[in-house]
């Protein structure tokens, strides 16, 4: 059995609940499994944890549709129950996908400028844990940042929270100077730099005191339990597959989370595998949780930088070939037969 509470605002309730709960019968006419209710700006639900979280994004997109077009029709509702997407329509001219997500400082317009960044927001509103891999340069840590911040100011969060493997330290900050703040901010520098070009400062530095928008170390995620909150674990390619395992189970009801990576840039040990992989192996075909995969075409930095993720892929694509050929040509000497010594033949013989 599992158990969600659901903290509903920003939305006329009335609008979003039906008159006399109309438009929340037909979730629960689509859940029979599942017991809703409603108290408030606090909806329940209880049953089955499949049948459960499936209400609950449902439930989402229907908050999602009425904050967007200030309306729900009950045949909108109708719809998204019998599993149509309401949002099919984003990769259009028209779509949210190609519009501004945010207005940074001075009235910038940020907004997805290649294909595969436009997949990633799409994948980040119909899903509550998305994977961004690809190549340095291609816009995936600016662009989750991009939308951790519209979710902020939609309030569609309480906060934003920023992680990433120190993995130069070990994880083991104690060592350096001042509070925890100064100790990993030259990990987390990447982030800022984005969040300075969205937030003005003044306002930054209120988040930042009021924990707003929260520093959190991956070596002190243990234990805790991050809801209402988008999160955003970077250089995740950095990661083990336990701290993966640890952090992906802290994620909350409510907890909407972007993880971003690049494999051809794993600065673990030698003998340690990343869990970026082998969570991208585990969890591709989980309901809920999408990659998206960023290549050369989506770099937005110099137009060398294209040129040279290029040069390395073919560098590292001949390795590859050239590695499986070393393995084949072992193969086929270890099948050569060997001579086995006749019964009483000694070895010196042979």
């Amino acid at each position: 059995m599992s158990e969600i509470i659901l903290t509903v605002d920003s939305v006329d309730l009335v609008e979003l609940y039906g008159a006399n709960n109309s438009k929340l019968n037909i979730l629960r006419k689509a859940f029979p499994t599942v017991t809703i209710t409603s108290r408030g700006s606090h909806v329940k639900m209880s049953g089955a944890k499949k049948e459960t979280q499936n209400a609950k994004s449902k439930l989402e997109m229907m908050v999602r549709l009425l904050r967007e077009h200030k309306e729900l029709p009950a045949q909108t509702v109708q719809e998204l129950v019998k599993g149509k997407n309401p949002f099919a329509h984003k990769l259009s001219p028209n779509s949210s996908a190609n519009k501004t997500i945010i207005h940074g400082r001075g009235g910038k317009q940020i907004k997805a400028k290649t294909r595969n960044q436009k997949r990633l927001i799409e994948a980040t509103e119909n899903n509550d844990v998305v994977f961004a891999v690809g190549p340095a340069g291609t816009g995936k840590t600016y662009t989750a940042v991009a939308l951790a911040v519209r979710a902020l100011k939609n309030r569609m969060v309480k906060k934003i929270i920023l992680t990433r493997p120190a993995v130069e330290a070990g994880e083991s900050l104690g060592f350096l100077p001042g509070d925890l703040q100064e100790k990993v901010d030259p990990y987390l520098r990447p982030l800022y730099d984005a969040l300075d070009d969205m937030l003005p400062a003044e306002k930054l530095q209120q988040f930042m005191a009021t924990r707003v928008i929260e520093i959190a170390p991956l070596a002190f995620m243990r234990g805790r339990t991050l809801d209402n909150a988008f999160i955003i674990l970077d250089e995740a390619q950095n990661c083990s597959t336990l701290q993966l395992k640890m952090f992906l189970t802290r994620l909350g009801p409510s907890a909407k989370c972007i993880i971003t990576g690049d494999l051809s840039q794993v600065d673990l040990p030698f003998h340690q595998k990343s869990g970026l992989r082998r969570s991208l192996e585990l969890l591709g075909g989980l309901e809920g949780i999408e990659a998206i995969r960023l290549d050369a075409e989506d770099v937005v930095r110099h137009r060398l930088v294209k040129e040279i993720i290029r040069a390395y892929e073919r560098s590292d694509e001949e390795k590859r070939q050239q590695h499986e050929a070393a393995q084949d040509n072992g193969k086929a000497k270890g099948a050569a037969p060997h001579h086995r010594p006749a019964e009483g033949e000694s070895k010196e013989e042979e």
